[in-house]
This record gives C-alpha cells, structure tokens and sequence, in this order.
C-alpha cells in the first residue's frame, strides 16, 4: 500500500472517530473477553460525549489513518495531564494505534506510530509510553520491535473484568 494520509481529528469527525474506535476495539479484544464486558465498555467508553470531550481536550490528539478517502486506523496521544497514568510533562502517552483488521499488515500501524514519534520529537519529550494487555503478543512485539521496554504494570477495566497491561517505554 502508498504511504497513508494522517490527518488530525477535528470535532466534525466524533462519529466516525465512534465508529472506527468501537469496531477496531471489537476485532482486536472480542475473542478473549465476555460479550457482555465488550458490550459495556464500547457503551461507555465510545460514547459521544467521552469523544467529544476527548476531542476537545488541548492535551489529547487524535489522528486518522486513510487511503483513498479510506478510514483505515486511529491514533491517540496524550500529552500532560491528559495521560492516563504518569502524567509526566517530560513525556507523551500512545493510548491507541488501532487498525482495522483487514488492512493490518499493511504497515498502518508503523505508519501511525512513526507520526507519534514525529509529534513526540517535535515536543522535545524526554520519553512516550503506553499501555498493552499482557494478553496481546502481537501489539507487545510490534513495540518492542520499536525499541519499547517494559517498565511496569497496571489494571485495566474491561467491563467488570480487571486485566493487566504491561506499561512500556521508549526514551527519545
């Protein structure tokens, strides 16, 4: 595939920012949880309101992956307080790289990751890190195949499931 378009979110894109999230969060998770967790979480999680205050927070990006007027991927960077865990200013957070699962493989994701790290450097951060669930082998070496390490651990709620990720890092 050409070189994708990455282009930042704005809020006349919250619907289709819903639609891609929920359904790429449906392929990636369904398979290793319970329907009624999955059920709830895209309920609660991608619901309008969430997205548009995500939107329109000044510490989080959200940037579309398409080809041919495509929507392909998403990616979500947060910066300061907006980050879901260190809240570190010296660092940016990679909350998701998400593509849907017909076009994976097509290099979307480094191509996704590789504007994070743009924005990452542009900011002159220290470091990015992430999140992954310990239950995703494919996303735990995609990272470390781009020099992330693990650092620690913390729960994610899934529904009424408690799961593990494993926080990584790379320093810049």
């Amino acid at each position: 595939m050409n070189k994708i378009e990455i282009r930042k979110i704005t809020i006349d894109d919250m619907l289709d920012l819903q639609k891609i999230g929920r359904q790429t969060f449906f392929e990636t998770y369904a398979a290793g949880n319970t329907a009624e967790n999955m059920e709830q979480y895209l309920r609660d999680d991608f619901a309008l309101e969430k997205i548009q205050s995500e939107v329109e927070n000044p510490n989080t990006s959200f940037y579309f992956a398409s080809f041919n007027n495509e929507t392909l991927g998403y990616l979500k960077l947060n910066h300061g307080s907006a980050q879901t865990e260190l809240k570190d200013n010296a660092a940016l957070e990679i909350e998701r790289i998400y593509v849907l699962k017909a076009h994976q493989g097509k290099k979307i994701g480094q191509q996704l990751f590789d504007k994070a790290l743009e924005i990452a450097t542009h900011a002159q951060v220290t470091y990015i890190w992430l999140g992954v669930w310990e239950e995703n082998p494919k996303a735990i070496s995609f990272y470390q195949k781009n020099g992330f390490v693990e650092f620690d651990r913390h729960i994610f709620k899934l529904g009424e499931d408690l799961q593990t990720d494993i926080l990584m890092k790379k320093y810049l």
